[in-house]
């Protein structure tokens, strides 16, 4: 929360500036009243007072180490004030000596500040003055327009150098902290920067329209602000990425003039060669790449000095780097250089579009006009290939064929990072990081809302990268997470299991440690190597609701089991992988109605009606028990079900048991009780009870009711449930072994737990429902009647024994087991589509409506679905077929791929049919075209939108078809547009509004509308114009129309029309 703490008065007039002091709870100010004042922020008081300038005081600082303060004022001096015995009075004296002496200079006035020198030599105001952190230097900027360097010593100070440059005046100057410069801004709108040593002009900044007022350096980073007239700008001078690249087990860098080694294994760094110091070729261009070519031993460094140049360094094999480079390094112009060869390199020249093969004297060998011609840089991609960055896509490039081998689609490239064995390659952007294999096959995108600094591959493949916060990984399905946050920004060099080594932006060479657990689970996961992710389990602990979800999204609940403790998270993990043992167990520790519910559901998809049925009893859903009965043969538990719902005074549970038994005397009985006499007497007389039909006559006739008449006999139909002829315990599961993870856990479980299917039947072949006067508050309970098990291994539906013969041949079969896995059939086509797309389309026709609003989402930012629903149906439903097979047997079905023919392989990933395709946007375009000519404008309106909406989901294939597909949607949104506008204008609410009806015309015509449908709307809104009276609207619009090719008819109309604004008048609509 911002509030004000205290305020500090004793000025009398404008503040200048403020400072803290570094070490002391004191604040310097400056002021218009022509005095200095320091004050004590802790007791809140003004502890001295600076006097002696007699101009406003423009600004005060402290010095960064010594008991000095600086000021600047407009009387045209700087002055030197030592404030060493305010720093000796603030402290208490050791002493009664030297308290007797401060005493004594706070009574006769000793004086706490005084002035140590005054330096003359500006001829105008001094603006701003400020100390070197470390030398015993001053600069001072002043309306003269002039930069002055001074010098002191204990006893004097005196002028140094002046510089000069500016042409108003300067505002503000001070010192680099870690640079021999000085950084000066002017009211001529203008950051100039300064060389300390040859006191020349190095840099220049400008600002079109901004006076610059006030400069200031961070304390810790390389940055600085600058104030101006609309704002302020934050900058840094120049780049702090090191040049390095990496060979086997050694580093090669450059840091500040020389070229160094660092060794990872041993951390030794030791300095190589001499290189040229990048301040004499000003600031900022400096090496920006570095390439290393062990065979010959060879360094190419390139810069943007002289708008791209290269310095190729042959380094001796015995070089200390105590002395300079052995032999002159070559030099050349290039945007960027690479080895291509053992003994030659590339060089990229722009302007000719061509690379220009050299050897290691510097000499041109060949040239190779580029694939593209808008190729800006070029990367390393093994020996005779190039990587050509141009516009939005990387293109793969052979020297030796000419030929361009492949291209991936990416944001602005700015760095390449190939993985140790060239297979893979990450192409680092500002914000994303787009990673394919060496033929430039796309692999996977992933996008960062903050800057990617430095990426290295993993031993095992997976891409490390930083961000200016973080350290990521990246997986090669694409899945990314944190590894660990960043302090400060680094650049990775080198990866190597738990260790990662970087250099920092002052090009220290740095090791972080970190854990690798998670990423290194993540790949074995998807690489399936079950058996290291088993050993993960066994001996980490990996826990977390982010491992958990992973486990959960990528189709691993039964692994993600294993993580948890939480009955509610297991149970839904266990209901997600079919593990009804588990769910069981999980479900009778929750005990509440909706687990038993799912339980219930997921049982009965697997076809255990025996959990289905103890779920059922534990959220005492007797309907769906008793139809459970029913359709399982269970007779026996039905007439319990009957007796219950008698007891429960439930006349409808009553009668559906009845009718499920067939139990025509119980029917009659409930319909006798439920006072329906008329449907007793039609059930008891059609199923032939001719007592109870005769008594239920009897009633009918005494209670003056007419006995309803039946039809004949012969006709009637009884309703009787038919017989059960098979019964079974649980639908047949295939006889699968264990699998890993079950296997390999079920070691921790009890031999008690191990039941066989003969014991188990999963809850016992009976359970018996008890009365409801045995029960609390006469409610039935449920329990397991031990005594009423059947001891038959068919599980209690006392089947008859088989009489067969002994010498009947037995077929060998599988041994049983007491665990299960589903059998698999492989991954399914659609998500195979799924896997090897990041588009929109496909997705949708995949079947996968969710990844497709995701990527929709992420892509295009669109939230509301519901006008592309039908479209993403329509797209699932045509990328698959089913084939007829015999009458008998169902359909098989089929998945229709886009390019497939009879020679492509078997297992070839593709891509499902789209429906919609660009040449049926066009053909709709056309349709809608016609019918906008025609005026049917809601129709027309129709057609736009559903062209709108198809526009996200199309395919594509080149380049060109991509600006066809932003054309047409530019043409459907104006289009849009525009019909909306004309519909409004007829609505009837609008009849009589003649002035917001000629505005809406108006509108129309100012659509990207088409010739025809621009003359069309000009007619309308013209005429629309000038029958309300609007003649200077109507005249301009005639104007309009007269500028197009027009039939006679039309031109004669409009000509009529443009004069008549100036003969009839103003503008009358009111």
């Amino acid at each position: 929360m911002r509030r004000c703490l205290f305020t500090l008065l004793g000025h009398l007039d404008y503040i200048r500036t403020v400072q803290f002091h570094h070490e002391n709870p004191w604040i310097v100010s400056a002021s218009d009243d022509q005095t200095i004042r320091i004050w004590n922020w802790q007791s809140r008081t003004c502890i001295s007072v600076l006097t002696g300038h007699n101009h406003y005081v423009m600004c005060a600082s402290f010095h960064i180490k010594e008991d000095l303060v600086v000021s600047a004022s407009l009387d045209q001096t700087v002055r030197v004030w030592d404030i060493g015995a305010l720093r000796k009075k603030s402290v208490a004296p050791a002493d009664d000596m030297m308290r007797l002496t401060q005493m004594n200079t706070d009574l006769f006035g000793g004086g706490d500040s005084v002035v140590k020198y005054v330096l003359e030599g500006h001829d105008r105001g001094v603006n701003w003055a400020s100390f070197h952190p470390t030398l015993p230097l001053i600069v001072s900027g002043a309306d003269d327009r002039q930069v002055k360097l001074w010098r002191m010593n204990d006893t004097k100070a005196w002028e140094v150098d002046t510089l000069r440059g500016h042409v108003n005046n300067v505002s503000c100057v001070m010192f680099h902290a870690r640079q021999d410069i000085i950084v000066s801004n002017s009211e001529d709108k203008s950051i100039r920067v300064w060389d300390m040593s040859k006191r020349t002009g190095v840099q220049t900044f400008r600002r079109e329209h901004d006076r610059f007022w006030i400069l200031s350096a961070h304390p810790e980073m390389n940055l600085l602000a600058a104030g101006h007239d609309s704002g302020m700008i934050v900058f840094k001078l120049e780049r702090e990425r090191p040049a390095c690249a990496v060979q086997g087990g050694t580093l090669y860098y450059v840091k500040e003039r020389y070229l160094r080694t660092y060794d990872f294994a041993a951390g030794k760094d030791n300095p190589l060669i001499s290189i040229r110091r990048a301040g004499a070729m000003g600031l900022n261009q400096g090496p920006r790449t570095l390439q290393y070519n062990p065979a010959e031993n060879a360094v190419l460094l390139c810069s943007d000095v002289d708008g791209g140049s290269y310095e190729l360094y042959i380094i001796p094999k015995e070089s200390t780097g105590r002395s300079e480079a052995a032999q002159e390094a070559k030099r050349g112009l290039g945007s960027s250089a690479v080895f291509v060869a053992r003994n030659r390199f590339a060089v990229l020249d722009k302007n000719q579009n061509q690379v220009l093969i050299k050897n290691l004297r510097n000499e041109v060998t060949k040239k190779v006009t580029l694939p593209s011609p808008s190729t800006d840089v070029i990367f390393y991609a093994g020996t005779g290939n190039l990587l050509c960055r141009s516009e939005d896509k990387v293109v793969l490039f052979d020297l030796q064929q000419r030929a361009t081998l492949g291209e991936v689609s990416t944001p602005f490239v700015k760095y390449v990072v190939w993985s140790s064995d060239m297979e893979n390659v990450a192409l680092l952007s500002k914000h994303a990081i787009v990673v394919a294999t060496k033929k430039l096959v796309h692999k996977c995108t992933v996008h960062e809302t903050i800057r990617v600094k430095s990426g290295a591959w993993d031993e095992s493949g997976v891409f490390i990268y930083t961000t200016l916060n973080h350290i990521k990984y990246c997986l090669p399905n694409g899945d990314s997470g944190i590894i660990r946050t960043l302090d400060v920004p680094v650049y990775i060099t080198k990866v190597s299991g738990n260790s990662i080594y970087c250099l920092d932006r002052d090009g220290k060479n740095r090791v972080i440690q970190i854990d690798a657990t998670e990423y290194t689970f993540k790949l074995a996961l998807i690489q399936k190597k079950f058996d290291q992710v088993l050993q993960m389990i066994q001996s980490l602990q990996l826990c977390g609701q982010s491992i958990i979800a992973y486990l959960q999204q990528k189709g691993f609940p039964e692994v993600a089991l294993h993580f948890v403790k939480d009955e509610q998270t297991r149970f839904n993990l266990a209901v997600e992988c079919g593990n009804t043992e588990v769910a069981v167990a999980s479900a009778k520790e929750i005990d509440q109605k909706d687990c038993w519910h799912r339980l219930g559901v997921e049982a009965l998809r697997q076809g255990n009606h025996e959990i289905v049925e103890y779920a059922y009893q534990k959220t005492k859903n007797f309907e769906r028990l008793s139809f459970l009965y029913l359709i399982t043969g269970n007779l026996e538990k039905l007439e319990k079900m009957l007796k219950i719902a008698e007891m429960r005074n439930d006349i409808m549970g009553r009668f559906h048991n009845a009718l499920y038994l067939g139990d025509v005397q119980e029917r009659v009985r409930i319909l006798e009780e439920s006072n329906h006499l008329p449907l007793a007497y039609a059930t008891a007389k059609v199923h032939g009870l001719t007592e109870a039909a005769e008594d239920l006559e009897a009633k009918l006739l005494g209670d003056n009711k007419s006995v309803p008449s039946l039809p004949e006999e012969e006709k009637s139909v009884l309703l009787m449930p038919p017989r059960p002829i098979l019964q079974e315990n649980n639908w047949p599961l295939l006889v699968v072994t264990k699998g890993l993870f079950e296997g390999a856990f079920a070691e921790t479980v009890g031999a008690a737990d191990m039941e066989d299917d003969e014991a188990a039947g999963a809850w016992g072949a009976e359970m018996e429902i008890v009365e409801p006067e045995e029960g609390l508050n006469g409610e039935a309970v449920i329990v397991v009647d031990e005594e009423d098990r059947g001891d038959d291994e068919e599980g209690g539906w006392e089947m008859e024994d088989l009489e067969i013969p002994a010498d009947a041949h037995v077929p060998e079969v599988a041994h049983e087991t007491a665990f299960f896995v589903t059998p698999t059939v492989g991954m399914p086509k659609s998500q195979s589509w799924i896997q090897n797309s990041s588009l929109a389309g496909e997705h949708a026709a995949a079947g996968s409506f969710d990844s497709a609003m995701r990527l929709l989402s992420r892509q295009l930012g669109i939230q509301n679905f519901t006008p592309l629903k039908n479209i993403f149906l329509e797209l699932s439903l045509a990328s698959q077929s089913l084939l007829p097979t015999l009458v008998s047997v169902p359909e098989l079905p089929l998945f229709l791929e886009r390019g497939w023919t009879d020679s492509s392989p078997v297992n070839a990933k593709g891509s499902p049919a789209i429906l919609t395709k660009l040449s049926s946007l066009e053909e709709k375009l056309k349709v809608a075209y016609k019918t906008t000519t025609e005026g049917k404008f809601t129709d027309a309106l129709r057609l736009f939108l559903d062209i709108l909406h198809t526009i996200p989901v199309v395919v594509v294939d080149s380049r060109k078809e991509v600006d066809e597909v932003k054309e047409l949607l530019g043409i459907a949104k104006e289009y849009t547009l525009a019909l909306r506008i004309e519909l409004k204008r007829k609505e009837p609410a609008l009849k009589e509004d003649l002035l917001r009806q000629s505005e809406l015309a108006a509108y129309f015509t100012h659509c990207q509308l088409q010739p025809t449908h621009l003359k069309l709307s000009l007619q309308s809104a013209m005429s629309i114009c000038f029958k309300a009276k609007n003649y200077n609207t109507a005249a301009a619009i005639a104007r309009r129309l007269l500028e197009l090719n027009l039939s006679p008819a039309v031109a004669t109309k409009a000509r009529q029309v443009k004069p008549f604004a100036d003969t009839s008048g103003v503008y009358p609509v009111s």
